[in-house]
């Protein structure tokens, strides 16, 4: 069974920038899709961006559209996030999860097994 670990949160100021990690253990990540979620508290957990599992698409939400790189290295067995100009409204937990759906179909997937998620990582955008 895959299981990811989430790291690389912090506390930005707005226009800030800072990259999220994805790190996988068990099963093969290059089978999967990979998706970045967040949540805060009080509301729905939201998909951000999902990258396919053979890193030949990847679908953002229009919110972080040329803001957020999704990226992935099978080889290093990560998936990052590339958070550049951060805004308070991007202040959440952020999640990583796995797919075997298309990428926009996985952004947009609410079905996930609640023991997929994991402590995620805290992005806090202030001044």
């Amino acid at each position: 069974q895959l299981q990811l670990v989430e790291s690389g949160g912090g506390l930005v100021e707005p226009g800030g920038s800072l990259t999220l990690s994805c790190e996988a253990s068990g099963s093969s990540l290059e089978l999967y899709s990979i998706g970045w979620f967040r949540q805060i508290p009080e509301k729905e957990r939201e998909g951000v961006a999902c990258i396919s599992s053979n890193d030949d698409y990847a679908y953002y939400v229009d919110s972080v559209k040329g803001r957020f790189t999704i990226s992935r290295d099978n080889a290093k067995r990560t998936v990052y996030l590339q958070m550049n100009n951060l805004q308070p409204e991007d202040t959440a937990v952020y999640y990583c999860a796995a797919s075997t759906l298309s990428p926009k179909l996985c952004v947009q997937y609410t079905g996930f097994r609640r023991d997929t998620w994991g402590q995620g990582t805290q992005v806090t955008v202030s001044s």
